[in-house]
């Protein structure tokens, strides 16, 4: 699970607690401006296939950064529908599908953000 911060022109996404070692990663940081749409995550999404580094177990956990052609995706979900997916163009990252506490004020968060 993560935190979603927005500090300025600037998302931080904080990633908490034991995943920090299944994502190999502690925090995510990209403009606003990036952002090209947010959603909530389909619950049948996958990440693309190739894990550099991370963890993935199918229909358990995806937890990390995953590569296919032409993109560059940070995953860490256990797939129970309370995942939000952020579309990012000219970031590290063109997609981050992640687990928050509350979908709802997640997304208001970043689209009130995005929109201001």
């Amino acid at each position: 699970m993560v935190e979603v911060e927005v500090t300025g022109t600037t998302v931080t996404i904080q990633v908490l607690g034991g995943h920090q070692v299944l994502a190999l990663r502690e925090h995510i940081t990209f403009d606003l401006a990036d952002i090209t749409a947010v959603a909530r995550a389909e619950v049948d999404r996958r990440p693309p296939w190739l894990r550099t580094p991370g963890t993935f177990f199918p229909g358990v956990i995806a937890a990390g950064t995953f590569r296919g052609k032409g993109r560059k995706e940070f995953w860490d979900t256990r797939f129970d529908g309370r995942a939000i997916r952020v579309e990012l163009a000219g970031a590290d990252f063109t997609r981050i599908v992640v687990d928050v506490d509350d979908p709802d004020v997640a997304l208001h968060l970043l689209r009130t953000a995005v929109a201001a």
